[in-house]
């Protein structure tokens, strides 16, 4: 049995993490005269996916349990409007107001896990009602796009001062200017988070009871484990988590409007299935969903090098990895069958 799994599931991250480190290789060859080799620019890859990065940790977890979550983007779009109107026409601090988007987060996931865990509606049922209540409610709050401009922490965090600097990888620039590579502190909640999540999934017993609950509901059952409670928290904390990407994304855009993150949701699932993790549920990890975002990350980045390519070339090439992928899990869920057998 370890064997298999060894050979199943550590695969399809050897494979994602393989993929993106082919891709973005390509890259530095191709496109090195636009500095696709400097440092700053896979960081900046991290920098403009923080926000994406919590996001699909949350979808990962609903989609270990065998569920799916499409309101993440419109949840995101929600918390973004709310953040710009809150400070920009109601004077509100910022903190307050992420708080507040956190308890919404909270509040969010304790509705729809209730819908599913315990009235037992479908998944993508109860999350499409969500969609449609968070994308309504953006409207509702304010049509027009509002710019955080006077809010003294957010644009610190948006400026120059905000830049955390590394000590390797600096380069003159064309001009002639040192430049120093960096992230900004979205990136460090991100990847905390990351680090959080696995942590959770590997050594606690809610995490186990996730992987659990989406290889076998009765199983699970049978061990004694509460299916309905552990599948509610696990929306619960995917709505969190989309709260605080919320928040990270509202740090890079420094706005809201009613269009943001439109198919976020989408970018979260296809990041997750590329990073190994089963539509069915039971397997998968936060790693492999963090070279997920990486790789689209890294798709959008050499289409914009290109010049010559329009954006929807980027989904195609998702969309075409991500069928790749499906069919990977076809292969080795058929290689698992047959082993049982």
């Amino acid at each position: 049995m370890k064997k298999l799994k060894i050979g199943g599931n550590n695969i399809l991250l050897l494979i994602t993490i393989v993929l993106f480190i082919a891709m973005y290789a390509m890259g530095c060859i191709v496109y090195a005269d636009k500095g696709f080799t400097h440092l700053q620019t896979f960081l900046n890859v991290l920098i403009n996916n923080a926000g994406l990065i919590c996001v699909a940790a949350g979808t990962t977890c609903v989609m270990l349990t065998g569920g799916i979550d499409i309101s993440v983007g419109s949840l995101v779009a929600m918390d973004c409007m709310i953040l710009a109107v809150g400070i920009e026409h109601k004077g509100m601090s910022s903190i307050t107001l992420m708080i507040l988007i956190l308890l919404i987060g909270l509040v969010f996931g304790c509705v729809q896990g209730f819908l599913i865990a315990y009235l037992k509606i479908q998944p993508f049922i109860a999350t499409m009602a969500g969609m449609f209540f968070a994308r309504g409610m953006t409207a509702v709050i304010e049509t027009d796009q509002v710019s955080i401009t006077s809010d003294k922490i957010f644009v610190a965090i948006s400026n120059a001062k905000a830049k955390i600097p590394f000590g390797i990888g600096a380069y003159t620039n064309k001009k002639g200017v040192l430049q120093i590579p960096y992230v900004r502190p979205t990136v460090i909640v991100a990847l905390l988070v990351v680090v959080v999540i696995y942590l959770m999934l590997k050594y606690t017993k809610f995490g186990r009871s996730i992987y659990a609950v989406g290889g076998n509901q009765t199983s699970a059952t049978l061990m004694g484990l509460n299916v309905a409670k552990t599948t509610m928290m696990t929306y619960v904390l995917a709505s969190v988590l989309c709260s605080i990407g919320g928040i990270c994304y509202c740090l890079n855009t420094m706005c809201g409007t009613t269009t943001q993150a439109l198919g976020f949701e989408m970018d979260a699932i296809s990041s997750a299935v590329i990073g190994g993790t089963l539509l069915t549920g039971g397997v998968g990890n936060i790693v492999g969903t963090l070279f997920g975002v990486l790789i689209n990350g890294t798709i959008s980045t050499l289409v914009k090098s290109n010049g010559k390519l329009i954006s929807s070339w980027a989904n195609i090439i998702t969309a075409i990895l991500l069928c790749f992928f499906i069919l990977l899990q076809a292969i080795f869920a058929k290689i698992r069958e047959n082993k049982k057998a």
